[in-house]
């Protein structure tokens, strides 16, 4: 059985090109069409946790980002970060 995707590319007003992954809102984007592409693939391999690593203490890492944590913590869990729900 063969599945399809659907992948939105953007020829953005201002330059660039923007791709998005319509089934898991997935968006990268590059200054071609061809380089939306390959950073919306690493950006899909990121997300579906085949690339990267770990984060293991979510609040340092957003520290070290110089993020409060406390700000990104919504109050309902669709609003937070998909590694804090």
């Amino acid at each position: 059985m063969s599945s399809s995707r659907e992948i939105r590319l953007i020829d953005e007003p201002d330059g660039g090109w923007s791709a998005i992954d319509v089934d898991t809102n997935v968006a990268s984007q590059g200054d071609t069409r061809e380089e939306a592409l390959d950073n919306l693939d690493e950006a899909l391999a990121l997300h579906k946790g085949e690339a990267g690593e770990p984060i293991e203490d979510e609040e340092a890492f957003l520290e070290e980002l110089g993020i409060d944590p406390d700000e990104v913590t919504g109050e309902n869990e669709e609003d937070r970060p998909p590694f804090l729900s």
